[in-house]
């Protein structure tokens, strides 16, 4: 055993995490993250006894994916890009910006744990920088005098800001790179709006995946149960062809899969399950 002492709180988190995902060491941690916004050291040791694997192996998981954090953080993350294409449009400004208004540095909290303010290289939006993301939803064409209403907003409630008035997750309409035929399905719809359909495998297993056609949701619907961090095969539901490139998600390494954007551009979104490892070149 790893620990003499537990908390009861924490032992029953990690109890229910597992009890959820079975022996998928991310997805217990990802959930064990979800509620205390980082990966304590009792909790890892916690998880490490009870699956009966080698306190280093954990950590090994742990540290290798950059959405895993062994520090707390604030409430709310925000993250402002800072790469090339986002320094040119005024990227640092923006850091600024948030700087004065939260009085906190990139990579520090608030003293209330309600904000942690982080810089990003690239985001994987380019075309539509400066970028900042809160809470994992993305602001696109960031200026200075919008921080405080970003910040504003996610004080209320982000998540339930209306799509149509916000244009922070926006729709986008999909092809497949080989044969050029549409990967829209009208017939069903995933976050209210055409969902976009394509087929995978994976083990044995081969069926269709519905993803959301809004650019920043992460909400699917598959024909089969995708256990979490399983690396998908991903292929054109027309012309059959993998859907593959040689562009590796900045999270987790993985080959990304592309998808052309109708009237000019390209999204690659990471296959692995749980993963939220994406980019947008328009």
């Amino acid at each position: 055993m790893y620990l003499s002492e537990v908390s009861t709180e924490l032992e029953s988190i990690v109890d229910a995490s597992i009890r959820k995902h079975s022996k998928f060491l991310i997805a217990i941690l990802q959930e064990i993250q979800k509620h205390y916004n980082y990966l304590p050291v009792d909790a890892i040791k916690l998880v490490a006894d009870k699956l009966k694997m080698p306190l280093r192996d954990i950590y090994g998981v742990a540290s290798f994916y950059k959405a895993f954090s062994f520090n707390k953080k604030g409430k709310h993350i925000i993250t402002a890009c800072i790469g090339t294409a986002c320094h040119v449009r005024g990227g640092p400004k923006i850091v600024d910006a948030i700087t004065k208004e939260l009085n906190i540095e990139p990579g520090e909290t608030t003293k209330d744990m309600q904000f942690s303010l982080e810089t990003a290289a690239c985001l994987g939006c380019c075309a539509i920088g400066p970028i900042v993301v809160v809470d994992g939803v993305y602001f696109s064409n960031v200026k200075p005098t919008m921080v405080k209403k970003i910040i504003e907003q996610t004080k209320s409630g982000i998540k339930k800001t209306d799509i149509e008035k916000y244009k922070h997750i926006f729709p986008v309409k999909v092809s497949c790179p080989q044969c050029n035929h549409s990967l829209m399905n009208t017939e069903h719809l995933v976050d209210n709006y055409p969902c976009i359909h394509i087929t995978v495998s994976f083990g044995r297993k081969h069926g269709w995946l519905r993803l959301s056609s809004l650019y920043g949701s992460y909400s699917i619907e598959s024909e089969h149960e995708i256990p979490m961090d399983t690396e998908l095969n991903c292929f054109c539901p027309h012309c059959h062809a993998e859907l593959t490139s040689s562009f590796e998600c900045p999270i987790c390494n993985a080959n990304m899969v592309p998808l052309m954007i109708r009237g000019g551009g390209t999204v690659h979104f990471c296959p692995r399950r749980g993963c939220q490892g994406h980019m947008l070149d328009v």
